[in-house]
């Protein structure tokens, strides 16, 4: 294969004390996924599912079979523990006692 029909990509993983940026060299129309696959990535993490995680190319979320273009990152997310919202709501929750308890009768 000509060296003009391969792009270089990074696959991207991070835990909170634990990251990897494999960089590669992939066949032109490689997919994201296919990318994380030939990247080895998940032999590094036990976290990584690449049937199921999600993915993203420079913090956008795309779809696995999304064709790669030169330079981009592909990034492997991991799930979410607690949905943000619902964090949201019960810190808000958490002022407004501590504020209504602070409160002078």
């Amino acid at each position: 294969m000509a060296e003009k029909d391969r792009i270089r990509v990074e696959v991207a993983y991070a835990l909170p004390d634990k990251q990897a940026i494999l960089a590669l060299d992939v066949a032109a129309g490689t997919t994201v996924l296919a990318a994380a696959q030939q990247s080895g990535i998940a032999d590094k993490f036990d976290t990584i599912d690449l049937e199921n995680d999600k993915f993203g190319i420079f913090g956008n979320l795309v779809a696995p079979g999304q064709v790669l273009k030169e330079g981009d990152r592909v990034e492997i997310y991991r799930p979410l523990i607690a949905d943000p919202k619902e964090v949201r709501k019960a810190r808000a929750a958490r002022v407004r006692e501590r504020r209504a308890g602070a409160q002078p009768d």
